[in-house]
């Protein structure tokens, strides 16, 4: 499966010099690629453009799927400016650089569950997957505690939790290692290898840090003064 931004242009402001001019880029599942560029570059814009949370003035965002996914013969490929956000929220998670935005449930447990409850899966599914990510991401001793109790490093992995729970294509993480100390950038970089190998997922590490993306990450798009 790929993700595929063609041509993409936007603006915040119709008068002002766009964010993003022509801006194009490939991104291929099974792979963590590091996002990364000088601030204000683009590359939260892009972000969020492949959210659904804004849409491009020109240009496409593709989301390609191969045959064996869709059991039948030949490629697919999906725009998805024609998916509501719901729908891409299914398909492409997104972890904010202040997971504690994310979080607002009143349990570990809760937080993770609710997504699930919003895809309308029935109790006995929706339980099994939220036991099953938290023993994943080791927080399953904080099942009953309040989130906001946890360390920066925890609620990371409960919002990873709750995003991966939902089964998507595509994670992306904004500056995840912004907070992290050098022990929670090394398991949150074993998490994500292991998010690779394991949940068929494709990763997209938005970063400043370049020796975690020369450590973590397979891959690099470069976004460059001439998309600022």
């Amino acid at each position: 499966m790929s993700l595929t931004v063609s041509n993409v242009t936007f603006s915040y402001n119709k008068k002002a010099k766009p964010v993003l001019k022509d801006f194009s880029a490939e991104f291929y599942s099974g792979r963590i690629t590091a996002l990364t560029g000088e601030n204000g570059c683009g590359k939260t814009t892009l972000a969020k453009l492949i959210m659904g949370i804004l849409k491009p003035y020109e240009g496409r965002i593709m989301l390609g799927e191969d045959g064996q996914e869709r059991k039948e013969d030949g490629p697919r490929e999906t725009d998805l400016s024609d998916l509501s956000l719901a729908e891409t929220g299914r398909k492409i998670g997104y972890v904010m650089q202040n997971p504690a935005r994310q979080i607002f449930s009143t349990s570990v447990s809760e937080e993770i569950r609710y997504g699930l409850k919003n895809m309308g899966l029935n109790e006995d599914e929706t339980n099994y997957r939220a036991a099953e990510f938290l023993r994943y991401f080791d927080i399953e001793k904080y099942a009953d505690t309040f989130p906001f109790f946890l360390s920066q490093g925890e609620k990371q992995r409960l919002v990873l939790a709750s995003v991966l729970a939902m089964e998507p294509a595509w994670l992306i993480l904004d500056e995840p290692t912004a907070s992290l100390d050098i022990k929670r950038k090394t398991l949150l970089g074993n998490y994500l290898t292991k998010i690779r190998k394991e949940k068929n997922c494709g990763i997209i590490v938005i970063t400043h840090d370049r020796d975690f993306a020369k450590k973590y990450t397979d891959s690099e798009v470069r976004m460059g003064d001439r998309d600022v």
